[in-house]
């Protein structure tokens, strides 16, 4: 259910978010608890602020109360945020767009002893991702299958 919920909002969103000049960067629907929770998350070149979220939050709950029949039955809260410094990679063009930046890969199982990665994303292919990182400070390069990733995201580097 969740993801035709998702499929439905963001065609019904996508029209709004581009006229702004935003992008969509994720739909999410998930309950936590008793609630549910339709979080979108947007940005646009250097940066999306609190008044595109305002503008954006608005414009979409309008439109969510207008729609016939409701694409989401039951009672849920509606987030709209940035998907922030540290946002979550999902799709094949977040992938692209990642690319030369500073990434947290996180695996289903180890490799080597070590479940998780944090380095410069360097390619990306459907299959697989190559990222240079550092093993007992001495930079490394290694590739790893895309069916053994569990998350990836950016990261801040310290």
């Amino acid at each position: 259910m969740a993801s035709n919920v998702v499929e439905k909002i963001t065609e019904l969103v996508t029209p709004i978010i581009e006229e702004k000049n935003f992008e969509l960067w994720d739909v999410e629907f998930v309950k936590e608890g008793r609630d549910w929770f339709l979080r979108i998350a947007i940005d646009k070149p250097g940066g999306i602020t609190m008044d595109d979220i305002v503008l954006a939050t608005n414009e979409i709950s309008e439109m969510l109360d207008e729609v016939d029949p409701d694409p989401i039955p039951q009672a849920y809260m509606l987030e709209i945020s940035s998907p922030g410094a540290e946002r979550q990679l999902k799709r094949p063009e977040d992938y692209e767009w990642a690319i030369g930046k500073y990434v947290h890969v996180s695996l289903y199982q180890k490799i080597d002893g070590v479940k998780d990665f944090e380095g410069d994303l360097q390619s990306v292919t459907p299959t697989e991702l190559t990222l240079n990182y550092l093993k007992k400070n001495k930079p490394t390069e290694i590739t790893i299958a895309r069916d053994k990733i569990a998350k990836t995201r950016l990261a801040i580097k310290f």
